[in-house]
């Protein structure tokens, strides 16, 4: 397992962690990594037994993103010698759409909930995986920031789409266009993460809230994942459509039925 880029594990019977495993190069990607990070994140999706997952780092970093490595060597951003995925424009935009960019469009497709536990640094990319989760816990030594100005690039993975969303438009575009990295109280302040806690305890800050949210009645905690990740693709019509479907769906539970029965008792 140590040898692997990716460590795809179950915390309990509930709870997954995927680990980004390649310390040495601060979770720089590469091509294994994108591949295991994608297998692990379908068998997550597909898995009814898992119902969080927790995305963290091994080492001092969360991640570095692109592989700078790989790139100042004329690799791309995820150096594979057994495959030219730099030479020309189409191969760089197939490297980036057959392989990073799987990653946010299968977890677009999925309604659990999925946390980031930054326990170190998270620079470009890296820093967009995370945005890419539904809540960021982040430790408090950690520096974040998109570095992708500092090569004029632009954000490969979908940054310049999830960073708006989630510190507004005029913000996106100061941290894109500077590359400023933040601290961690700095990045909490604006709501580019949510929760800061000490670099010793965030992990389990991140696993205590993972059982809170397994407790929950599962079907409601993804159709409302669901719903809230449409909200702003849909007009309110079709949002209270789709809201009155789930409602319907959600209500017809075995979970519904059996905490209807809790309450009518705790009433009693």
């Amino acid at each position: 397992m140590e040898n692997n880029h990716i460590v795809f594990e179950n915390l309990t019977n509930e709870i997954a962690v995927l680990r980004l495993n390649r310390p040495d190069f601060l979770n720089s990607f590469s091509h294994e990594m994108i591949t295991d990070w994608y297998k692990s994140l379908v068998e997550f999706k597909e898995n009814d037994n898992l119902k969080v997952l927790i995305l963290t780092g091994t080492g001092k970093a969360f991640s570095a993103g692109g592989d700078i490595k790989a790139l100042s060597n004329g690799e791309g951003f995820i150096g594979d010698p057994t495959e030219d995925l730099w030479s020309d424009a189409v191969k760089r935009k197939a490297s980036l759409w057959e392989n990073i960019q799987k990653i946010p469009l299968l977890l677009e497709e999925i309604d659990k909930p999925v946390i980031a536990c930054m326990n170190g640094d998270a620079i470009g990319a890296g820093l967009d995986m995370a945005l890419m989760c539904d809540l960021r816990f982040c430790a408090d030594h950690a520096r974040v920031g998109e570095g992708y100005i500092h090569l004029g690039l632009v954000p490969g993975d979908g940054g310049g789409y999830f960073l708006p969303k989630i510190v507004g438009e005029s913000k996106a575009l100061e941290l894109l266009w500077t590359g400023e990295r933040l601290n961690a109280e700095k990045a909490l302040e604006i709501g580019l993460v949510d929760y800061v806690y000490h670099k010793d305890e965030v992990f389990e800050k991140a696993q205590e809230f993972a059982k809170v949210l397994c407790s929950k009645p599962q079907n409601a905690i993804r159709m409302i994942k669901r719903l809230v990740k449409n909200h702003n693709k849909v007009s309110l019509r079709n949002h209270l459509d789709m809201v009155s479907s789930h409602m319907a769906v959600v209500t017809d539970t075995h979970e519904y039925m059996a905490l209807l029965e809790q309450m009518k008792s705790k009433r009693k």
